[in-house]
């Protein structure tokens, strides 16, 4: 008698998946959002540290920031791309983290659909308001009253 190898189904009543190894773009893709992951950890490691030393151990340090501090810092186009690095690699690290917990939590194609559109939505809008933010700000808005006005605009 030879002895015979049966192969059993899972006991919750669900068929085990196959495991199917073929060449899509799918799998292209999440190689470069693993990839993706490590690259922007390092580069965010970098920048958010970069940020804190710069914020709180150079000059007064903490006691100094304020809103003359970030509008100082903002004049200067280094800072501006230091910050818009800063929000864009997170934004984006952190969207691709839970995209993946998305993926491997949510059961149903709709719900996964649906939780995915709005992750994706929120990331584009404070990425977009971000920016925006960055680039466009004024500290010494024309025609603002002169008591509203920081001490270092110039008296209109």
């Amino acid at each position: 008698m030879a002895a015979t190898t049966e192969i059993q189904a899972p006991r919750s009543g669900r068929i085990a998946p196959e495991y199917n190894r073929h060449g899509s773009s799918r799998g292209n893709f999440e190689m470069f959002a693993w990839l993706f992951m490590r690259v922007s950890g390092l580069v965010l490691v970098v920048l958010v540290f970069g940020h804190l030393f710069v914020n709180l151990m150079v000059g007064e340090g903490v006691h100094a920031i304020d809103f003359g501090f970030v509008a100082g810092k903002w004049a200067d186009p280094f800072w501006q791309v230091w910050d818009l690095a800063m929000l864009w690699l997170a934004m984006l690290h952190g969207t691709n983290g839970v995209r993946t917990i998305i993926n491997d939590y949510a059961e149903k194609d709709g719900t996964r659909f649906w939780l995915k559109a709005v992750l994706y939505a929120a990331t584009a809008v404070i990425i977009v308001l971000g920016t925006l933010v960055i680039f466009t700000f004024d500290p010494c808005p024309p025609n603002a009253a002169a008591d509203l006005l920081p001490s270092f605009c110039p008296a209109p």
